[in-house]
């Protein structure tokens, strides 16, 4: 199965169910059910920009988004989901171009499964 790494908080609101696009500045044909893989570093810049967003964090559970930043799953594959589509426009709040990963059926794994990440969508065998 592929896997995309992305960076925390990201990975976790994706696999939460509540980030339905992932933004890159590439494209992809690939459609299917991939792993999400988180980066080796926490993307804290973004944490705080989001903590200022409360339009995007409706329906988070605050206490869980809490351990995000203290206890961050690094390194590691957490969760999965489908790749829908790959688009240039989109209404979800989450997109800002310049290609969008359409994502849906997202799942958070109980436990992460460390792994070592690649860039791009690569190929994973647990």
């Amino acid at each position: 199965m592929k896997a995309l790494s992305i960076r925390q908080p990201w990975a976790w609101l994706i696999c939460k169910g509540y980030k339905d696009i992932e933004n890159r500045g590439w494209t992809t044909d690939f459609r299917g059910r991939i792993y999400i893989h988180t980066g080796k570093k926490f993307d804290f810049d973004g944490w705080n920009w989001l903590c200022g967003q409360q339009a995007l964090l409706i329906g988070v559970d605050i206490e869980e988004w809490a351990k995000i930043a203290v206890f961050p799953d690094l390194g590691a594959i957490i969760g999965e989901v489908d790749l829908v589509d790959c688009v240039t426009k989109s209404s979800s709040i989450w997109f800002i171009g310049k290609y969008g990963f359409v994502l849906e059926n997202a799942e958070l794994f109980q436990k992460p499964i460390p792994y070592r990440g690649q860039l791009g969508l690569f190929e994973v065998s647990l």
